[in-house]
């Protein structure tokens, strides 16, 4: 506790010195981007660092090559090596043992931690997540952008919870290290910093481009300077589109969005599997490592995320019996690799899916309609971006990634057409992109990154008036129009003899009633069964407003034991709800 006092005290004199000595650092502005440029450079930094260690992995454990992939090479050298991954699983599953001991709960990721919590991250879930996820060292089917974008959003969260930022800002800052972590795996700053916009911040204004930008182009910059691999997909000299291409390549686009709900369900398939046969999850992994290893002595492609197998699909021409039979084998390999419980992600293996999709869909209109000339490697790249944005969101990252792996602006455009087509269809038919759908699964209700939290901080206790006047109901109208005078108060609660709620009274309207004096005041009570609860978020407490049709509702304490803690109306409510939703609506707009 001492050490941690200590080191607040610390912060807040760093800040405070830099404040005094550089004036343009009060504009709340300049500090988050001057805070973005060092989150950048630690994004590109680690992300450099977690590359080199699954590479050398790589290198230990299935005799890769320097400068070679693990998923690039044709055969496993030694039969044995397909259980490699099965000895991942094993360390896997002691970690989850670990935790399950040590009681964590489920870890936050960039995306939830923005659009519930404000953007506040645990290092200790960052740690725990990018340790995990370097099991694709090990030959699991996954990719390394999940651990990537977790150390660099929960590092900015740590860095904006040092200097005390505001909620917005804090939200920008995490955005800034997913979109530093993405630009450093891709050598790409567009596509980082639209992966930032789109998916973790989840809107692109004026406040954020700077930072986030700022961010991209800094990790980038320090990946290059420490020798990271860039993506590997540098295509130049592709063949022109013509305008009967477009349409095709529109079909093409809805067969990647239909094909990444299927995978998303697949996944799903495999964990519910797993649970009905009541296979313990520490236990899941080794199996699902097994299965993966038995995959790879068919071949190596379905290894690891897939770098060096998408070069080989750009680089060599392979029929479409090949490719049809790799994108199964990749498919399985990855579902079966998530749905064990592998920690990592599915962007680069959409990649990679969505390349040999298109290479088929080449190969098979080649056959149905020759005279369109469809070239299999622009198909690749329209395959593989539309199948990525179904599976991981943001059009307009993968619009930019191909820009940037291509250099053709003429291809961005058709592949900014197929992209939408896919989210489109994603967005009308399912509803999710895989971390959303995760979050689903879960019990969450998100389907983005738009900060949520704060409607979900506005609960009922905080809006509630305590300071309520109680009436028994068993008081007769007459006695009570001699307790309550009429102006002595709008409201009254009546409540039975164990202080149990029983209806509220509007002391106007009970004034005013032509009923006899002995009547009790329990027969003029309204809203009899409706009820909020302190623990009732703006949301909830709306719709309850709206199902009883009341103007003002009683607090109790819960639902089965209904002690009456205050009252709310249903004007202060949505008062409060619109002052929160323009205080939102500024921050994001960067007026606050």
């Amino acid at each position: 506790m001492l050490s941690r006092n200590h080191s607040e005290v610390y912060a807040r004199r760093l800040r405070a010195v830099l404040v005094r000595s550089l004036p343009l650092l009060e504009a709340r502005g300049i500090v988050v981007v001057i805070l973005a440029g060092v989150v950048g450079v630690m994004a590109g930094i680690l992300v450099t660092a977690m590359s080199q260690i699954v590479q050398d992995l790589h290198g230990l454990l299935f005799g890769v090559q320097p400068g070679g992939r693990l998923s690039g090479m044709f055969s496993l050298a030694n039969p044995m090596q397909a259980l490699i991954p099965a000895i991942g699983g094993m360390l896997l599953g002691l970690t989850v043992v670990w935790l399950r001991i040590r009681k964590f709960r489920t870890p936050i990721d960039p995306i939830e931690a923005n659009a519930l919590y404000g953007g506040r991250m645990s290092l200790t879930d960052t740690f725990i997540i990018a340790g995990q996820t370097i099991s694709s060292g090990f030959g699991a089917s996954v990719g390394l952008e999940a651990g990537y974008t977790q150390v660099g959003s929960g590092l900015a969260s740590r860095l904006a919870g040092i200097f005390r930022l505001r909620r917005n800002d804090v939200r920008i800052l995490v955005g800034c290290g997913a979109a530093g972590a993405i630009a450093a795996a891709f050598d790409a700053p567009l596509t980082g910093a639209f992966y930032g916009f789109e998916l973790v911040i989840g809107i692109y204004s004026v406040a954020n481009v700077a930072p986030v930008l700022t961010a991209a182009i800094c990790a980038s910059l320090t990946a290059e300077m420490f020798g990271g691999v860039p993506f590997p997909l540098e295509l130049s000299g592709l063949p022109a589109l013509t305008a009967s291409q477009y349409v095709p390549f529109l079909l093409l686009g809805l067969l990647g969005g239909a094909a990444s709900i299927a995978i998303m369900h697949l996944v799903t398939l495999i964990e519910r599997g797993f649970a009905r046969l009541s296979i313990d999850a520490a236990l899941r992994p080794v199996i699902g490592g097994v299965i993966v290893g038995l995959l790879g002595l068919i071949t190596p492609q379905v290894l690891s995320s897939g770098h060096g197998a998408l070069h080989r699909e750009f680089s060599m021409n392979y029929g479409l019996a090949v490719v049809a039979s790799v994108f199964v084998l990749k498919l399985t390999a990855s579902a079966v690799s998530l749905g064990s419980g592998f920690r990592g992600g599915l962007f680069f293996a959409s990649l990679f899916l969505g390349a040999l999709l298109g290479k088929a869909f080449a190969d098979v209109m080649i056959v149905v309609s020759p005279a369109t000339g469809i070239d299999p490697a622009v198909a690749a790249v329209v395959g593989m971006t539309s199948l990525a944005v179904g599976v991981v969101g943001g059009p307009l990252t993968m619009t930019f990634l191909a820009l940037e792996s291509t250099r053709d602006l003429t291809l961005t455009g058709v592949v900014l057409a197929a992209s939408i087509m896919s989210a489109i269809l994603v967005r009308e038919t399912f509803g999710y992109s895989f971390s959303t759908w995760r979050f689903h699964l879960r019990g969450e209700t998100i389907r983005s990154a738009h900060d949520v939290g704060w409607m979900r901080s506005l609960t009922v206790g905080s809006m509630m008036r305590k300071d309520i006047k109680t009436i028994y109901a068993s008081t007769t109208l007459a006695a009570f129009r001699k307790q309550v005078p009429l102006g002595s108060a709008q409201r009254v609660i009546a409540v039975d003899a164990g202080d149990h709620y029983v209806g509220v009274l509007i002391v106007a309207e009970l004034h005013s009633d032509p009923s006899g004096g002995e009547v009790p005041v329990r027969d003029l009570a309204k809203s009899k069964d409706a009820v909020l609860v302190p623990s009732m978020n703006v949301q909830a407490a709306a719709e309850t407003f709206q199902r009883a049709g009341a103007e003002e509702l009683a607090v109790v304490e819960d639902f089965t034991d209904h002690i009456v803690l205050g009252l709310l109306t249903e004007g202060h409510l949505m008062r409060r709800y619109a002052e929160e939703l323009d205080k939102a609506r500024r921050d994001l707009s960067g007026e606050g």
